[in-house]
């Protein structure tokens, strides 16, 4: 679980996607608490905020894509209006698909802890 978190390729499944999704909207609201308004207007926290949405941002890309692809679609269905919804509550794919094997599956004997 939470393996290569920047990459958008793979599957993940809806416990994965459910928590990077829950991950990210506290994040977001330490971010706000941390650099929200305030009377000091300083260019460098304001580009630091920056930075930090647009990693963030892209983490929940990533995930979404993931989570995308383990029901058998491209990644750019995550844009759709309130398709997130249909993300955290359908099933994956089950077995393989263009875009991986499927996270339920049993890891290899390797990868096993």
């Amino acid at each position: 679980m939470f393996r290569d978190v920047s990459s958008p390729k793979g599957r993940i499944g809806r416990l994965e996607y459910g928590l990077s999704y829950f991950a990210y909207l506290i994040v977001l609201v330490v971010l706000q608490l941390v650099f929200g308004p305030n009377e000091n207007d300083n260019l460098l926290l304001a580009l630091f905020y920056l930075a930090s949405f647009l990693l963030c941002l892209w983490f929940l890309v990533a995930q979404g894509a993931k989570r995308c692809h383990d029901r058998g679609n491209s990644g750019w269905y995550q844009f759709i209006p309130f398709y997130v919804f249909w993300m955290l509550f359908a099933a994956g794919d089950s077995g393989d698909n263009a875009y991986g094997p499927n996270p339920k599956a049993a890891a290899p004997a390797g990868e096993r802890k």
